[in-house]
């Protein structure tokens, strides 16, 4: 049976059943296996954990999965969908981090804290290459924060605990391990994801992953699954990646990329494969590359001397440099190598390299 990479936005109207549960006296221990209960980990962390409804405008073209909701008023007003997400608290005056296609096309976003209170919240930044976005609310009275962990110390067996708000049910918690590190399951071209096998569903998306210490080590953001819900494979981006740009998108509410402005492939196989780089399929017009001289049918090898693996590497290292640097490419052209200068332009939201 063939798997799919799911993100994990749920529309409202997948309304499931709820399962109750008691919870036992908490004991912890650093050597001993499962904890006892994770009841004073949850009270901790619960308050930081919120639910995001957002409504979409009906030019955003929602993917299937979402109910359009009838609009009230007019017979031929547009129809809006509606659509479920999670997000954490990262500071007391109510900035709040989630993934970017939770709230991509919302014509209004809400937050529901753990305590039941209801805000209207507006984007601060969004970044679609690495599914991060910021959002922030009002609040009359300080907000309980979520800290960032640090996941370059997470290990494979290390228990995490997931959070969020799954079939826009309510917060929830689930409870597992990280399975794996730097898993890359094609879905942008730089977050090399923690695997998890702790339960994660649509409407997770965005919700934290907190360490047995109650700090964010990853925000979870796709499921591998048939079915579209949990079959045991979620994926987390690490903080270490996450809280930089965070950073960044609070100070200018983007993240600047470079963009060479062409359309790349990986090699078809043969010789060119086994040497790496990335094959150009198409130009941008009066764009970086154009203006540059490169043409269709070339092949990068290097950037700046450095090696390529594939149309990923190539992405990955324009766009982590600033627009207007200058780069030295690499170029195979029928089989001659030589050395072409680009001033890197910046990188329009939704393009690709």
């Amino acid at each position: 049976m063939q798997a799919f990479t799911f993100r994990l936005r749920a529309s409202v109207a997948l309304l499931l059943v709820v399962a109750g549960g008691g919870v036992a006296r908490a004991q912890f221990s650093m050597f001993a296996g499962a904890p006892n209960s994770l009841a004073p980990l949850v009270r901790a962390v619960a308050p930081s954990v919120v639910g995001i409804e957002v409504t979409e405008a009906p030019e955003t073209s929602p993917p299937p999965a979402l109910a359009p909701l009838q609009p009230g008023g007019h017979a031929h007003a547009p129809h809006l969908a509606q659509a479920a997400g999670s997000g954490f608290i990262i500071s007391p005056d109510g900035m709040i981090v989630t993934n970017d296609h939770v709230i991509a096309g919302a014509a209004h976003i809400g937050v529901t804290l753990d305590n039941g209170e209801h805000y209207t919240a507006r984007l601060i930044g969004a970044d679609d290459l690495t599914d991060i976005a910021v959002i922030k609310i009002l609040s009359s009275h300080p907000l309980s924060a979520a800290r960032w962990g640090d996941s370059s110390t997470a290990q494979v067996g290390d228990w995490v605990l997931a959070a969020g708000n799954p079939f826009a049910l309510g917060n929830s918690f689930t409870l597992g391990i990280i399975s794996a590190e730097g898993r890359d399951i094609g879905d942008g071209p730089f977050t090399h994801f923690l695997q998890l096998d702790a339960p994660i569903n649509p409407g997770n998306s965005g919700g934290p992953a907190f360490s047995m210490a109650g700090t964010v080590i990853g925000i979870n953001s796709a499921i591998v699954s048939p079915s579209g819900g949990s079959v045991g494979i979620g994926f987390a981006i690490p903080s270490n990646s996450a809280a930089p740009i965070v950073s960044t998108l609070i100070a200018h509410g983007a993240v600047a990329r470079g963009w060479l402005g062409v359309s790349v492939q990986d090699p078809a196989g043969g010789a060119q494969a086994a040497d790496g780089g990335a094959v150009i399929t198409g130009i941008e017009p009066g764009g970086p590359a154009d203006r540059a001289g490169l043409v269709p049918a070339e092949m990068v090898l290097t950037v700046n001397g450095d090696s390529i693996s594939g149309a990923a590497g190539l992405t990955r290292a324009i766009a982590s440099m600033l627009p207007g640097s200058k780069v030295l490419l690499g170029v195979s052209r029928d089989n001659h190598i030589f050395q072409t200068l680009v001033i890197v332009g910046r990188r329009p939201v939704q393009l690709g390299e």
